[in-house]
């Protein structure tokens, strides 16, 4: 095989692994977090994989803040200066089938979270205009999240690839609404979406965007029911070998319409945020009928509106079935 051929090939394989990361931990919706955590989607997104099962891990560093002045609502209360560390694991496999479906190739995914989460506030009030309930407190929980299914189709023609997808939240995981910290979501939510990625093997260029809309569903302990989310996510990239490509990566997050509910105390409460940061991956042959892949990329927050503000680091390790190689 000459080096051009091994190049495009080893581009080709790198997206197969690196398009099975359709992945989101699922995080409390009050105090101005969401479902859908900006990043999920990255470089190669949209490029269909190889049919047969993969597994995909992830370690992710949550760190955000706000300022002491910033109310967010949590269970009929007030948190002011929410701050919040997470440290989790995501993990779950996905079956691409190889049978076509509407000339596509579609894929289904489970995912389990497990990890740590640190919540502090500086104050937490009785209402909007209610009385000191406690002053600078934070709690923890070690446990497991929500269950994670998503349903993904893609489509591949030349350097051109599209994709939709369907994935939602079962509230299974560590959840109580008088907690700071939580690792689950507490109430079920549906998100879905659109993608695009642009990949010349010859090149090496890569360029990724997806958008999508989450729904949420009232939360029962709270009578809390989040509106409906908007979210890009989007990542450009440039092979350097067979093997690493290296880039930039960023998020869009915009609340669409407002918060609803007895809980929703501070009315409708849109909250925003955006993203950047860089990135690099490096593809691997794990054996003879396996590929691998390691990413690690980090994000800068800024712009913030009714949401705290920080920055957030993702490693990943992925296997899939080995891509076919030209002769």
């Amino acid at each position: 095989m000459g080096r051009s051929h091994a190049f495009a090939a080893n581009v080709i394989a790198a997206t197969v692994v690196a398009g099975l990361l359709v992945v989101e931990p699922a995080l409390a919706d009050e105090g101005g977090l969401s479902f859908w955590l900006p990043g999920t989607f990255g470089s190669f997104a949209a490029a269909p994989g190889e049919p047969g099962w993969s597994f995909a891990t992830i370690y992710l560093h949550s760190s955000a803040d706000a300022g002491a002045a910033k109310a967010f609502p949590r269970g009929g209360r007030v948190d002011l200066g929410v701050d919040g560390r997470a440290d989790l694991l995501l993990f779950g496999p996905t079956y691409t089938f190889e049978q076509p479906l509407w000339g596509g190739r579609a894929s289904f995914s489970l995912l389990g979270i497990a990890g740590r989460s640190v919540g502090s506030v500086d104050a937490t009030l009785s209402g909007p205009g209610g009385g000191l309930i406690n002053a600078h407190e934070s709690q923890s929980v070690t446990g497991f999240g929500d269950i994670i299914p998503q349903f993904v189709l893609k489509w591949n023609e030349g350097v051109n690839n599209y994709m939709t997808y369907v994935t939602g939240d079962i509230p299974v995981g560590s959840y109580d609404p008088d907690r700071l910290a939580n690792l689950g979501l507490g109430h079920a939510a549906v998100d879905s979406g659109v993608g695009y990625t642009y990949l010349d093997p010859g090149t090496g260029r890569e360029f990724s965007i997806v958008g999508g809309l989450t729904y949420n569903f009232e939360n029962p302990d709270t009578d809390y029911k989040n509106g409906i989310d908007g979210h890009i996510d989007w990542a450009a990239s440039q092979f350097l070998n067979e093997h690493v490509h290296v880039g930039v990566a960023g998020y869009a997050f915009q609340q669409l319409t407002g918060d609803s509910g007895e809980g929703a105390t501070l009315g409708d409460f849109k909250s925003r945020v955006f993203g950047i940061g860089p990135q690099v991956g490096y593809k691997f042959e794990a054996s003879d009928t396996t590929d691998g892949y390691v990413n690690l990329k980090g994000y800068y927050e800024f712009g913030a509106k009714n949401r705290a503000e920080g920055w957030n680091v993702w490693l990943t390790l992925a296997f899939s079935p080995a891509a076919k190689r030209p002769e």
